[in-house]
């Protein structure tokens, strides 16, 4: 625990650096990209930090705590992040959580009476004012609204030493609106609210300076800091402006020299902070510069004073409240041992952190750190130490946050304090309140004077006190919460600084095991009062469950830390011992123990506590709890036969075998005990108890975890007791008779009850552990398993490896054994049941079936000793009248046979058992060796479950070479043979097959196939590639079938899916136009039959097909006939949703538009008339036979439906004579105007539309047109600046000779030529019109080709190309001497550029775009957008499209 500094002076700062105190910090948090100096910081927001850094140890200098309480009065937490009830915890189930987050009271908030008593007090009797502001150095300096500065020692009284300025001066200066102390508390800079500064003597209250011309007059002053020079400080006044204050003494007179570090004009600046080191890091390399960080209402800056003025980077804030604080704070934090300052600034609710440091090389870097996002508007920001920041948000509330973690670590409401605003500094109300608006705005919250931090210290001054924050050390955190009996809570932070996982954790010190010590110690005097406390508490009356409840809080707790510190001596002596005195406390926690002892987190109990133990729980008839504490714990301090009985008497199975396992090392006895009770009921023939059958079970299990070396219920017997344990078991089993053994037991009584009691499960076992062996022999090496408890009849698990036998010829002796004791007992014994010598049979068949001779059974022993138990096994195994397990009986058979099991059977009776048996997978097999492959697909079509793999069976053996023609031949004709069968089970398969082998044989397979709905399956899978949607190539593309198949299966769409035929049409070629039609008008199909008209040519007679089917359809709507019309049963429509009449026409309507509309493309005016108009005489036609309200609906749906043939006829059809038509026709001609008025309006806004349209788009051309042709001409026009004054060939200036004009040529690449050297080079051609053309000889002779040879070609891209071809005469031409300019050509080099232009708008036209509008939805023709996707009708159809019609964007040249 730390001591209390110096009562006088608080201890430097320094203190909390000692980087020989400091453990390693994991700086993966601070390993990101280094960034140079500014302002490229934004690079480098939000990079990832780490948060496993462990807490950093501190002596953080503390106020003498002892001499504070004398006179100040101390305030617990109001809002502690921790508070809180925490949840009951169940009985016995439910152990401590401790991973929950407790952090307690991390400050102490102790008011300053002496110095607040002394406020109160001078504002009253001399007139001083309210506080305004507040410093903290060696002293306390509060600032006064009437101009005077009280100087307060940190003294035991906090008496008042010293009281800067009079009223006087407070009249003229206003209130001190900011303060100042240097680094060695001897000066003390005043800023006044109208401007003035002043600089005092602390030692003598002398007053040394008076500054009124530092800055602009008219402003208050905001701030004013010293720097870590004492001759130079910083202010910052309420015009924004920011000013250097240099302190010189010359002639003994003391002078300051104002200089402007930044201007308010240039956004306001409202804090500055200097970086102030301890004296300890006066040699850091980074003081040197002296930084500066301020902070503007847009973003930060930080500088540097020293050698000479620099600006390192710059940070806006982003968006944010105009309301917000700016705040700045800068911290030295040592990372890796190396100690660098960290500035923290925000505005808002988002701190960022930059990281200030220099490298090996000299570079400063100034690195973005990981920000922290906070909850609330923070108003003051201060830190606390280097890993604990304090902040205050605008509802007053303090919270202390760490920044590595993030994590809020307590809340504290200050609104008690009442705390000082400088709103009225802000405003600058003292002379006439002359600020931005913005500025006022900030001030509303603006706190910067009244909080104040200083050596791990916050003083806060309220408008009648003040008050200081400091960090509690770690006991003092502890025992705040042990004061409120927060017993839970006080262990769980404790624990949390033992494990090193606290948050601002300071008084610790030493190394880890030293401080965990310390800690321990701690936490054990408060698990004694915990438990003190809970048994006098315990209400002495009432309900028995509450004073269970009451122990079941505390004794889980009690236990959980006692365990985790490893102090069970203390948890089973002194604590339990102090339990007892009370019976309620006693039970609970023995009950509590025993989740801890099943968890294998108690191991080792005291002899009395595990007497008390158990007998608790055997008078409570809480046996279960009993066993299963049992066979987690050392019982060998109990007395073993006592145990036993008990667990004998009450059903404890698993504990009794446990006990004589683990207590005797005996493995006998409980399998005695076991078959003396299950063997009586079994000999009689007795149903067995529930009872027998839980113990029959248990004992299978025992067996087979000893046959494997496993310890029963739950771990591993011991490695030197594997083997011996083993040969026990073995040697128990096959014994002749048992230790009781009467006159008429039979031989081998263990064997035989268990197979009696349950035969498959104990063949099982003895399989299973035959696995495990062979598994061991490969593996010889024994695995370490977690112990897991054996509750079911599931034995251990087959991968593991133990011990092994004493060698392995006696393993196989001892299996060998067990084997002919099976036979002997079981096949020379009639007791029985066929079934459970099926069980055995099975069991050596798969014996018999392993490959490398199997270990259990030696066949040629087995035949000897039961020479018919081969044929006995096959007669079971294929028994027809026994369904159970028939798959599982057909496996075990095939293994036989595959490792040769039945040589010497007769194959031909096998083959016909099989067969009875419905056993193909064996017939197979047969059939296979005797190469009858036909056979073969008879068993597979017979067999349900494989049924579907006969279509890979059949191209297998066909495809793959290894078979004689005579044998793919007979495969051949037998897949022929029952082609219709497979074509009834898969016709898709069916088809690929028939395409792969059978091409030929179409037409007789189809004759093959009497169904016709099976024919047009085949087909449909066989020439429909729309079909199905199967991997790989379709039968079509390899198969290549006569018309009239195609043909067949048209007819047969047409019954079964008649929907589905134009898709077909569309996609098959292999038709005949004339038959597919009679087929479609046969069928009435009449959008088929218009199809295959137009694809023949004949348009009209497609669309008169269409009309007549709309017609028939429009007779049905004004019929008013609900149902669908009546079609003949051949066209198969039975599948098709009922539409309505008015859908039916809809649909009908848009075929014969977009029919009309691809033929109109190709017809004259006359031929799209007769389209057009008999379509708009069938829709106006029936409208007259619909009258009354009734039809109201079907009339408007009409007219909408007629409107939609006149928009799209009007692309076509001339509008006087749409509108002629539309007059003669009787419905509306002989009508009134109203009855025509709607189509009359809707074509007159279509024809409002389209001439919008049309004045739209010439206008935007005609812009785009004038656009570039202006730049065009202003990229042509631009003049032209040489490189160099003299020619690049000659390497002469061009004014050489002065008695003759000299043409000279400039190129765009700013290369200058003589006109005469190029021509001597031939870098000139007469080009259009007989005009001279240049190209650069420079630029063409770096390519690697002559000039002439390349300016002749438009797509030039090189730069060497003249933009402007100009001959200039020289300033000394003669009087004839004349400027020739050559005609301005689209040189090589300006058609790349204009093409570079041109690309900038990439996409279609806006002329494109505007005549799509006018394009109906039908049209097939591609988008402009997508032209390769025939199916878009319109780049409307992209959900990107947006049309813009704004003029393009301004080029900067």
């Amino acid at each position: 625990m730390s001591e209390s500094p110096d009562t006088r002076s608080l201890v430097s700062a320094s203190s909390q650096l000692n980087l020989m105190e400091i453990d390693t910090i994991d700086d993966k948090e601070f390993d990101i990209p280094q960034v140079d100096t500014p302002p490229t910081l934004e690079s480098i927001l939000n990079e990832p930090e780490d948060e496993d850094e462990p807490f950093i140890l501190e002596d953080t200098c503390l106020l003498n705590t002892e001499n504070i309480d004398a006179h100040s009065c101390e305030t617990s937490s109001l809002a502690s992040s921790d508070s809180g009830d925490r949840t009951h915890l169940k009985r016995k189930r439910k152990t401590v959580e401790l991973n929950a987050t407790v952090h307690g009271s991390v400050l102490r908030h102790s008011i300053l009476k002496g110095i607040s008593a002394q406020i109160v007090s001078a504002a009253d009797k001399v007139d001083a004012g309210l506080p305004t502001a507040v410093t903290v150095s060696g002293v306390i300096v509060v600032g006064t609204s009437h101009g005077l500065a009280l100087v307060f020692g940190k003294d035991l009284n906090q008496a008042l030493r010293l009281c800067l300025g009079s009223t006087a001066t407070g009249a003229e200066y206003g209130a001190v609106s900011a303060l100042s102390i240097n680094h060695d508390c001897t000066r003390l800079l005043c800023g006044f609210a109208k401007g003035q500064i002043t600089m005092w003597d602390l030692a003598n209250g002398k007053l040394l300076r008076t500054i009124t011309d530092a800055h602009p007059p008219g402003t208050a002053i905001l701030h004013v800091k010293f720097t870590d020079d004492p001759t130079l400080a910083v202010c910052n006044d309420s015009g924004g402006s920011v000013f250097e204050l240099a302190f010189r003494r010359l002639m003994g007179m003391r002078t300051c020299e104002s200089r402007c570090l930044f201007s308010g004009s240039k956004g306001e600046v409202c804090n500055v902070e200097p970086l102030l080191t301890a004296p300890d890091l006066k040699d850091h390399p980074i003081t040197q510069y002296s930084l500066l960080a301020m902070a503007s209402l847009t973003k930060i800056l930080v500088i540097g004073l020293k050698p000479s003025l620099k600006v390192w980077m710059t940070f806006p804030y982003g968006k944010t409240d105009p309301t917000s604080v700016p705040q700045l704070a800068w911290q030295f934090v040592p990372v890796q041992k190396v100690v660098n300052p960290i500035l923290a600034f925000c505005r808002g609710d988002t701190i960022h952190f930059l990281l200030v440091k220099k490298d090996e090389t000299g570079t400063i870097h100034v690195i973005k750190q990981r920000q922290l996002q906070l909850n609330c508007d923070i108003i003051s920001l201060s830190w606390i130490n280097s890993r604990t920041l304090v902040v205050m948000d605008s509802g007053e509330k303090l919270r202390v946050v760490d920044r590595p973690s993030q994590e809020e670590l307590e809340t504290l409401d200050m609104a008690e304090v009442q705390l000082v605003y400088n709103s009225s500094h802000f405003k600058s109300l003292a002379t006439g309140g002359n600020v931005s608006q913005a500025l006022a705005l900030v001030g509303e919250k603006a706190c910067y004077q009244s909080v104040c931090s200083y050596a791990g210290q916050m003083v806060l001054l309220g408008t009648k006190s003040a008050h200081i924050m400091t960090l509690r050390n770690w006991r003092e955190r502890v025992d705040c919460l042990l004061k409120q009996e927060r017993f839970v809570e006080a262990l769980s932070l404790a624990w949390s600084f033992h494990e090193g996982t606290a948050k601002a954790v300071l008084g610790l010190f030493g190394d880890p095991a030293k401080r965990k010590g310390v800690v321990a110690d701690k936490m054990l005097e408060i698990l004694f009062q915990y438990v003190e406390r809970s048994v006098k508490k315990c209400p002495e009356h009432g309900k028995i469950q509450v004073m269970e409840q009451h122990f079941q809080d505390m004794v889980p707790v009690v236990v959980d830390y006692c365990l985790l510190l490893q102090r069970t001596d203390l948890l089973f002596n002194q604590l339990y011992t102090r339990l007892v005195e009370n019976c309620v406390a006693r039970g609970v926690f023995l009950e509590s123990l025993e989740p801890y002892i099943v968890s294998e987190r108690l191991g080792c109990v005291t002899a009395p506590v595990m007497r008390d133990l158990l007998t608790h729980l055997q008078d409570n008839n809480m046996m279960d709890s009993v066993e299963n504490c049992l066979i987690h714990l050392d019982i060998t301090s109990l007395d073993i036969q006592q145990v036993v009985q008990m667990c004998w008497d009450n059903q404890l199975y698993d504990a009794m075998i446990y006990v004589f396992n683990s207590g005797m090392n005996d493995y006998i006895n409980p399998m005695e005990k076991l078959f003396q009770v299950i063997s009586p009921p079994l000999r009689e023939g007795k149903a067995l108890t529930d009872e027998q059958v839980v113990m029959g079970n248990k004992l299978l299990v025992y067996i087979s975890c000893s046959l494997a070396g496993r310890a029963y219920p739950l771990g591993d017997i011991p490695e030197d007791l594997v083997s011996q344990v083993k040969n026990q078991v073995f040697e128990f089993l096959t014994r002749l008779h048992s230790a009781e053994a009467g006159q008429k037991e039979e031989l081998y009584p263990y064997i035989r009850t268990l197979l009696h009691f349950d035969t498959r499960e104990f063949l099982n076992v003895l399989a299973l552990v035959s696995q495990v062996w062979e598994t061991q022999q490969e593996i010889p090496q024994k695995t370490t398993t977690t112990p897991q408890r054996t509750t079911s009849r599931t034995p251990p698990t087959q991968g593991e490896t133990f011990q092994d036998f004493k060698n392995d010829k006696q393993a196989l002796e001892y299996q060998q054994r067990i084997v002919d004791i099976l036979l002997k007992v079981m096949v020379e014994n009639s007791d029985f049941t066929p079934s459970q010598v099926g069980c055995l049979f099975t069991f050596l068949a798969r014996q018999l079936a392993k490959p490398d001779n199997t270990l259990f059974v030696n066949r040629k022993l087995f035949d000897q000793c039961c020479g018919c138990a081969v044929p006995q096994v096959l007669e079971f195994l294929c028994s027809p009248d026994d369904d159970s397990r028939h798959t599982e009986r057909q496996q075990v058979l095939l293994e036989l046979l595959q490792v040769g099991g039945v040589v010497q059977f007769d194959e031909g009776r096998l083959l016909g058992l099989a067969e009875k048996a419905e056993f193909y997978q064996i017939c197979e097999f047969l059939y296979e060796q005797k190469h009858l492959y036909d056979k073969i697909m008879d068993c597979y079509l017979r067999d349900p479950l494989r049924k579907e793999e006969i279509f890979n069976y059949i191209h297998n053996l066909l495809s793959m070479p290894g078979y004689s023609s005579e044998e793919k031949q007979c495969v051949w004709d037998k897949a022929l043979l029952h082609i219709a069968e497979l074509v009834t089970l898969d016709p898709a398969k069916s088809a690929d097959l028939v395409a792969m082998h059978f091409p030929e044989e179409v037409r007789p397979i189809i004759t093959k196939l009497h169904d016709d709905h099976l024919v047009f399956q085949f087909l449909r899978c066989l020439l429909d590639p729309s079909a199905t949607s199967r991997e790989g190539p379709h039968p079509q593309a390899l198969l290549r079938v006569s018309p009239d198949l195609h043909e067949l299966h048209m007819g047969l769409l047409c019954r079964f899916t008649p929907r589905q035929l134009t898709d077909f049409l569309k996609v098959s070629q292999d038709y005949r136009l004339e038959e597919a039609i009679q087929i479609t008008e046969q069928y009435q199909l009449h959008e088929a039959t218009a199809y295959l008209l137009e694809k023949k040519g004949d348009s009209h007679g497609a669309f008169q097909v269409l009309l007549k089917t709309l017609k028939d359809k429009l007779s049905a709507l004004t019929s008013e006939k609900e149902g669908a019309e009546k079609r003949s049963e051949e066209e198969g429509e039975r599948e098709r949703e009922e539409e309505s009449p008015l859908q039916r026409v809809e649909e009908s309507l848009g075929d014969i538009i977009a029919l009309c509309h691809r033929s109109s493309q190709s017809l004259n005016q006359e031929q799209r008339g007769v389209l057009w108009f008999p379509l708009l005489e069938a829709m106006m036609s029936p409208q007259k036979l619909l009258k009354g309200p009734d039809a109201r609906h079907t009339s408007e749906a009409l007219k909408e439906l007629t409107m939609k043939v006149l928009n799209s006829m009007s692309s076509f059809i001339p509008l006087p004579a749409i509108i002629q038509r539309i007059l003669q026709d009787p419905v509306y001609g002989k009508g009134k105007l109203a009855e025509i008025q709607g189509l009359i309006l809707g074509m007159l806004e279509t024809f409002n539309y389209e001439q919008t349209l049309l004045e739209t788009t010439t206008s935007l051309l005609n812009h785009d047109l004038h656009w570039s042709l202006s730049h065009l001409r202003a990229a042509v026009s631009r003049g032209l600046h040489p490189r160099q004054d003299h020619c690049n060939i000659c390497l002469q200036q061009y004014k050489r000779r002065h008695d003759s004009p000299e043409e000279i040529i400039i190129f765009s690449c700013g290369h200058l030529y003589h006109c005469q050297c190029l021509q001597r080079k031939g870098s000139g051609h007469v080009g259009h019109r007989l005009l001279q053309a240049w190209s650069c000889y420079k630029c063409t002779s770096s390519q690697g080709g002559r000039g002439g040879d390349r300016v002749t070609t438009e797509t030039g891209r090189g730069r060497s190309t003249s933009l402007a071809q100009t001959k200039v005469m020289s300033r000394e031409a003669g009087e004839d001497g004349k400027k020739v300019f050559a005609e301005t050509t689209l040189d090589p080099q300006q058609s790349q550029s204009w093409d570079q232009l041109r690309c900038l708008y990439r996409g279609p036209s806006r002329l494109a775009i505007l005549s799509e509008i006018t394009h109906c939805h039908g049209n097939e023709k591609a988008g402009l957008l997508n032209p390769s996707q025939p199916g878009t009708a319109s780049i409307f159809h992209n959900e990107n499209f947006q049309l813009k019609l704004s003029p393009p964007p301004s080029v900067e040249e």
